[in-house]
This record gives structure tokens, sequence and C-alpha cells, in this order.
């Protein structure tokens, strides 16, 4: 019989675990046959350890590990996939928003043969704001990254045993497991569902984890950052020797002395700031060259423990 683990990183979240435990409990679990529950402190700074290990002294099947400190969402996710013990995993969210039966879904979806299932979001039922920054996000991973990625974007997925040992071997920091998974190109099926809007608690999805996102998924899975710099360093010099013909031209047929201070620092000010910025795109390279270089794991977990009562302290992966 195969065996299905569900992944849940955790931070911050003592106000839904309880919750998400009984819905997925009343929904899903008696359904699944063999399963576990992977739960990953990201180092909450609430009481979401002591809870999910109330919750592992009712339920035999429940694993609960926790990182040394908070490495991150992609990094949580990691850390439960190295964890769990099944043939297939899927992804959870402690948020509510996801509908518990999607996992069912998506195990049958893996059953009939598919390595990656993707759980695209129909709507949103979120604030006019959320849904634009969302979807912006997604425009442009379709536009720049991968066309592939959905309009409604995709969160959740269940990945097969064997794509589990290839995210090992890919062993990537500052990056976007989502389009890690994208990537590796196994036989995939897409499901859709409705994302609820959270109603217990509140979200640690700041404007900045956000934008390290954008910019982490750019960096990652694309050459355009550095394609845009060649390009505008090629049509900069060229409206620069325009100018300076014209400018000559104009001297030597016209007469008009070669004045223009005003203008002159506008070029010079903006041309300043187009090399500081092309400065800044090839510092994130050089610094995740330097983190790769590094080899340092992109996780560190500080306890692992299930129902036979062992407990297992590692300093890496």
């Amino acid at each position: 019989m195969s065996k299905i683990s569900i992944v849940v990183p955790v931070y911050w979240n003592s106000d839904t675990l309880e919750m998400l435990y009984e819905d997925m409990k009343a929904k899903i679990l008696d359904k699944l046959g063999d399963y576990e529950i992977v739960f990953v402190d990201d180092g909450s700074g609430d009481n979401s350890w002591e809870i999910m290990n109330k919750i592992r002294e009712r339920d035999k099947n429940v694993v609960c590990t926790r990182l040394s400190r908070n490495f991150g969402e992609h990094a949580a996710l990691l850390a439960g996939l190295s964890v769990c013990t099944g043939d297939c995993a899927v992804t959870k969210q402690a948020d509510l928003q996801e509908d518990s039966t999607l996992i069912l879904d998506m195990y049958e979806s893996w059953k009939r043969g598919n390595k990656v299932v993707l759980a695209i979001r129909r709507s949103r039922d979120e604030g006019a704001v959320k849904k634009f920054f969302a979807g912006m996000y997604y425009r442009i991973v379709r536009k720049l990254i991968n066309k592939d990625m959905p309009k409604g974007g995709c969160d959740c997925y269940l990945v097969d045993r064997q794509v589990i040992e290839v995210l090992e071997k890919m062993d990537e920091k500052n990056s976007s497991l989502t389009l890690q998974v994208m990537w590796l190109g196994f036989r995939s099926e897409k499901i859709y569902f409705d994302r609820k809007n959270r109603e217990v608690g509140k979200s640690r999805w700041t404007f900045s984890k956000k934008f390290k996102l954008v910019v982490d998924s750019m960096m990652s899975f694309t050459y355009v950052p550095l394609r845009f710099m060649e390009v505008t360093g090629v049509l900069f010099g060229l409206f620069a020797i325009i100018g300076m013909i014209s400018v000559i031209h104009e001297k030597l047929t016209e007469g008009t002395p070669i004045l223009g201070y005003a203008s002159l620092m506008c070029v010079l000010l903006f041309s300043s700031g187009l090399t500081l910025l092309m400065v800044g795109i090839i510092g994130e390279y050089v610094w995740r060259a330097l983190e790769e270089s590094r080899n340092r794991p992109p996780f560190v977990i500080d306890t692992v423990v299930k129902n036979d009562n062992v407990k297992e302290n590692e300093t890496d992966r």
C-alpha cells in the first residue's frame, strides 16, 4: 500500500494548527490509508512547537520537525521533504485557505501515474491589493521565466518520491521551490481550486518577502536581467554617439555654442543611476554565486520528534 506525506511549514501559526488538524481529520485522514503529517517549525516565535507536539501525542502519524532558526518557507518545505517517508508528498499551508479535500484529488492524480500534481488557484477570495500584486508576480513569471505558469499561480503541489530525491540533489538556495518543481518536467497534471480568504491569524507573508521571491525567481531561472543590462548598455551607447554627432554637426554648420550645463547634468545623473542599477544586478548574481560556493545547507534541523519517542538532533540536512 502506498503512503502519502503531508508537509506543513509552520511560522507563527499557533492559532490555526489545531483547526488545521481537525479539518484534515474530519475530511481526509480516514480516506488516505497510510499517511504521515510532517509539521516543520520554521523558527516560530509563538507556541507553535508545543501545539504541534500535542497533536503528535494524539496521532501516531504526526512528525514534528524544528529548524534551528527561521530559514524561510522554501527551506522549511525542503526540510519537510527530507524528513518525510511517503511514496509521495503534498505541501499544505497552515493558514486554512486551501480546502483539505484538495489533497484527495491530488493523491488520486498521483495514483494515475502523475509524478507532479499542481494545485492551481481558480479564484481568490482576497482583497483587491493582494490580488493585484499576486497577479503581477505571475504575469512576470509567465512573460520572463516560465510560460507554463498558470494565471492563478501555484503554492500547493504533490510530488513523487523520485521528484523529492531530485529536489534534494539540486540543493539550491535563494530560489523558488514551485519553479524548481515545474522546471523538472516530470509527467504532471493541474487541479483547480478556489482559495479562501484568511479568517484566523495574521499573515507573515510581508512585502519584503514577496519582493525577495520576485528577485529570487528572476535570478534563478532566467538571464533576462543580464540581457536587459546588455541591451540597455547598447542603446545608451547609440544614443550617446547620435547626440555627440548632432552637437558637433550643429557647431560646425550653424556655429551654435556648446553650452547646456543643465542638460549635461541630467544626462550625467541618469547615466550614473543606470550604472548603479547595473552594478546592483551584477551584485545579486555575485552574491548568489558566493552563497553557492560556501556550500552551506539551505536549512538546519534542530529536532525531529516522532511517536516512537526518538529525537534526532542534526547539524544540517
